[in-house]
């Protein structure tokens, strides 16, 4: 597994370093077959370190979790607790439910664009109705069926997922709805 292991504005050591990748590689390859990659980010606000750890798997898949506390160590465990915890329920989903994916996850391109926020306090009409674009990226659309992108949404904490459906072949939504529950959109 490749790792990327960076600090915002603040430095981590060698045996930071170490502790992340044996702790993590050690619970990762308890749930996981073929993680391919995890980046973990450190950073600090106030007093509090957060860490950010994000798992990429060879299916396509993508595990997310963050943890927080007054201790770096402590806040790296909190995180991979959550992926722990995040990666068993997957593993649990595949084995009782999706038996029969044999293939990775296909992946198309698709470009994704940040627009820019109305400004703050200014009520005025606007030159034309056309958004202020300001990042574009390459984004990648995964095929999926529809239980596999709500797991997918799940594992990433995503408020919504865009996948191209298997058994139709065209663009379909999912998302989490205020309630609670989730919504499907199958145009």
């Amino acid at each position: 597994m490749r790792y990327q292991i960076t600090g915002k504005q603040i430095d981590i050591g060698e045996a930071l370093q170490t502790h992340v990748k044996t702790e993590l590689g050690e619970a990762v390859a308890k749930y996981a077959e073929r993680p391919t990659s995890a980046t973990v980010v450190f950073s600090k606000s106030a007093s509090e370190y957060s860490c950010e750890t994000v798992v990429s798997l060879s299916t396509g898949l993508t595990a997310q979790a963050t943890g927080k506390a007054h201790e770096i160590y402590a806040a790296f465990d909190a995180s991979r607790e959550k992926m722990e915890k995040q990666l068993r329920r997957y593993k649990r989903r595949l084995k009782d439910h999706h038996k029969d994916r044999t293939q990775p996850v296909e992946l198309f391109g698709a470009s994704s664009y940040i627009l820019a926020s109305e400004a703050e306090g200014v009520e005025s009409e606007p030159d034309s109705l056309q958004p202020i674009i300001v990042a574009e990226m390459e984004t990648q659309v995964p095929s999926l069926s529809v239980g596999e992108a709500v797991m997918q949404m799940e594992l990433a904490g995503a408020p919504v997922l865009v996948f191209r459906n298997e058994a139709k072949s065209g663009l379909n939504v999912v998302y989490r709805r205020d309630d609670g529950n989730i919504g499907w959109i199958d145009p």
